[in-house]
């Protein structure tokens, strides 16, 4: 079949075809152009695995705690990156995925801020300036999980409420703005 198609391809279409990147298989065992497919019975366009491994990196590589430079800087560099990603991939059919990584990317913000308030007393204090209780700002202060955990708290959560980052210029993957 694929020899066929090939000589149509070359000989009628006056077209070259790439021997390494062709092949001939169902649609769920194939990626193209950053898309696979779904095995259901009516196939659907979702992002491959590599594309959202590389999308990933590039994120960690944007928001980097080591940067030095604070979140609304960084956000303009991730907001430019987010949308051509979101124009490119935001066709998908698998919405499932956009949420998640959205959901991922203001966990991973609200773990740098915190991290980067550094000790326990910046970090009660700054909730509380956020509107946060003196209760709650102070059991998530001298709380000994890491960031990653405490981006997840009530606290984190009341303080940078996905609105902030919309304020901020942060583009969502899945809805919104």
């Amino acid at each position: 079949m694929k020899r066929s198609i090939t000589c149509f391809i070359t000989r009628r279409l006056k077209l070259s075809v790439n021997e390494a990147k062709s092949a001939v298989a169902r649609p769920a065992e194939r990626k193209f152009l950053g898309f696979s497919f779904t095995g259901a019975r009516e196939p659907k366009r979702r992002i491959a695995a590599k594309a959202l491994m590389r999308f990933k990196q590039k994120v960690r590589a944007l928001t980097g705690r080591t940067r030095g430079i604070s979140i609304e800087q960084g956000m303009q560099e991730l907001s430019s990156y987010l949308r051509g990603w979101k124009g490119y991939f935001g066709f998908c059919e698998t919405p499932s995925v956009l949420k998640r990584l959205d959901q991922w990317i203001r966990h991973r913000l609200r773990s740098i801020i915190w991290k980067q308030w550094k000790r326990g007393r910046l970090q009660f204090r700054r909730l509380c300036a956020r509107g946060v209780s003196k209760n709650l700002a102070a059991q998530t202060a001298g709380s000994d999980h890491g960031p990653w955990r405490l981006a997840h708290s009530p606290a984190m959560q009341y303080a940078f409420p996905n609105n902030y980052f919309d304020s901020l210029g942060l583009p969502r993957l899945f809805g919104g703005i």
